[in-house]
């Protein structure tokens, strides 16, 4: 038998489980830093909450894995965060509004497979439930503009409003029942082109060129999705963003959107890295009452880690001081246990392998440092920290060790 993985999912092995953690890392204490707290939701759904009519629309649903239970329950693999997060809202009325949370987890879809996306992978929301005002807009974009510059990559993130667009498709004469698809259509104007579009609003009997020549002008008239627009800006003026522009061609594709879109496009791939907006009738549709203002944003770790790797050195190990033992295993085991205590991550030759072999070792699994511990080395209490990529040793005790290596560049706590 070839033993295989499932199509479109893969291992992490090390050297890709630690960048791909380190960025998890960085966008939690982003959320944090903005007073975000953490939710967890199991990643199997009832299929009437997946399919509710105001969750991921018909476009979504046709890539959602589907099974059922013992009781012959249909179920299905959540493919994102938001529809169980408005679900979480609506079976708890205690939450205190307005509601923050994130919630980084894996989802699934049974879609195409490419560059940056597998039919498993990882979401890292934030979404704000119970508030109305464009403040909390403006703060999703600048979580993002905050963590894209922490990590070191240019982006831009663009911006419109769902009832500018409708406003457009009204303009252009498109009927109401179609509106939802002409939007979808003009989603991808970036992936297909404008021919591309032009055909696809033809087979679903849509004037293309007369939406898209509305687009281009912005000849809309004043209307709430303008009046939002504005208002958002004056909040990211005092948020101090600038990395930004209203598109008024941007649509995201999802039809549960009611408000701001937002879709953050990295510079260097050309690639979406991280997109969301306004969805203030899905949670309402749960309860089945009125509006419940909601927002939120979503960033992508496959599409973001793909680009980090080009630029982070690899790392193969988290361990960072490798402690090599010459005939002194069991003191040299104290000494781990120190530093362990003091928040060093420590490893040890577990195999009495010679001084060159480990140091090799050391080398190969990109470790930073070496720490060498024998017996000249016991008496005098102190010990040979050998920094691996410039090659100097310094003789130090425990403490002068832990100093060094809580002090180093290379090594975040």
């Amino acid at each position: 038998m070839k033993i295989l993985n499932a199509k479109g999912t893969k291992d992490f092995l090390p050297e890709e489980k630690i960048l791909r953690q380190k960025i998890v890392d960085q966008l939690r204490e982003i959320f944090e830093l903005y007073g975000y707290s953490p939710l967890e939701t199991p990643c199997l759904e009832r299929m009437d909450v997946l399919s509710a009519k105001y969750a991921g629309g018909a476009e979504i649903l046709k890539e959602c894995f589907q099974l059922r239970d013992q009781g012959d329950r249909r179920l299905g693999l959540k493919y994102d965060l938001t529809v169980p997060f408005c679900r979480v809202i609506a079976m708890n009325p205690q939450l205190r509004m307005p509601f923050k949370r994130y919630q980084i987890e894996k989802v699934f879809r049974d879609g195409p497979i490419k560059l940056g996306r597998m039919r498993e992978f990882w979401q890292c929301d934030v979404d704000v439930a119970g508030c109305k005002s464009m403040l909390v807009d403006a703060e999703m974009v600048a979580i993002a503009s905050d963590f894209f510059k922490k990590v070191g990559l240019k982006v831009v993130i663009r911006i419109n409003n769902r009832k500018v667009l409708d406003a457009m498709m009204e303009e252009a004469g498109v009927e109401e029942g179609k509106r939802d698809s002409a939007i979808l259509t003009l989603d991808k104007l970036e992936k297909i082109g404008e021919e591309g579009v032009k055909k696809e609003f033809e087979e679903k009997g849509i004037d293309g060129e007369k939406v898209l020549d509305i687009v281009k002008q912005k000849s809309l008239k004043n209307n709430e999705g303008l009046d939002e627009l504005n208002e958002l800006e004056d909040f990211l003026k005092l948020f101090g963003v600038s990395d930004y522009k209203i598109d008024f061609t941007l649509a995201r594709g999802l039809a549960y959107y009611t408000g701001t879109v937002f879709e953050v496009q990295c510079k260097e791939l050309d690639s979406s890295v991280a997109g969301g907006g306004r969805y203030d009738k899905m949670i309402g549709g749960f309860l089945g009452k009125g509006e419940v203002p909601a927002v939120g944003i979503s960033f992508g770790l496959e599409p973001i880690y793909e680009i980090l790797k080009r630029k982070e050195k690899v790392r193969k190990s988290v361990t960072e001081v490798y402690v090599i033992p010459i005939k002194c295993f069991n003191e040299s085991l104290k000494i781990v246990k120190e530093l362990r205590v003091a928040g060093v991550k420590c490893d040890i030759d577990l195999k009495g392998k010679s001084i060159s072999k480990n140091l090799d070792y050391v080398n190969k699994m990109g470790i930073p440092y070496a720490l060498v511990v024998g017996e000249n080395e016991l008496k005098a209490a102190k010990f040979s920290l050998k920094n691996m990529e410039t090659g100097i040793e310094d003789k130090l005790d425990v403490s002068g060790v832990v100093e060094k290596l809580k002090s180093c560049d290379c090594i975040h706590h």
